[in-house]
């Protein structure tokens, strides 16, 4: 297994709620270190662009509002394979089907409101960190 890098959105729902500290420390607990964080207000523009994979679908516009609707924490993990050890952490999308001991199931509101994203492939993990961090602000 490959050291791999990953990108973690903490979503409003969650910063919200006071929940970083505890989201953070399964992330740490499962073996994945955070090697960049910053928390931030995400603008509708860069949401937006952020989202634009879903441009055409349904949900997009709600999906925009949600991510600017609070502070989000964007955080870089870098661990054994970090892109599938973060989505095996972080739980089916609808916390409803979600594992217990994992983040959606133990810490979302809702499938939309599911308090974190995360990278679903090694590939979209390299852009979707570009995306947000300049490689300086990456430390290992």
């Amino acid at each position: 297994m490959a050291t791999e890098r990953t990108l973690s959105i903490i979503k409003p729902d969650a910063t919200r709620r006071n929940l970083t500290g505890n989201i953070n420390a399964v992330f740490e607990e499962a073996g994945l270190k955070i090697v960049a964080q910053k928390r931030v207000q995400l603008t509708p523009a860069q949401a937006g662009a952020f989202y634009a994979v879903h441009k055409e679908r349904p949900f997009y516009k709600d999906l925009v509002d949600f991510m600017i609707s609070g502070p989000v924490v964007l955080q870089v993990l870098e661990g054994e394979n970090a892109v599938a050890k973060n989505r095996d952490v972080m739980g089916a999308t609808d916390p409803k089907k979600a594992e217990a001991h994992t983040i959606r199931a133990r810490f979302a509101e809702s499938i939309e409101a599911n308090s974190v994203h995360g990278s679903d492939s090694a590939e979209n993990a390299a852009n979707e960190i570009r995306f947000f961090f300049a490689e300086t602000e990456i430390l290992p």
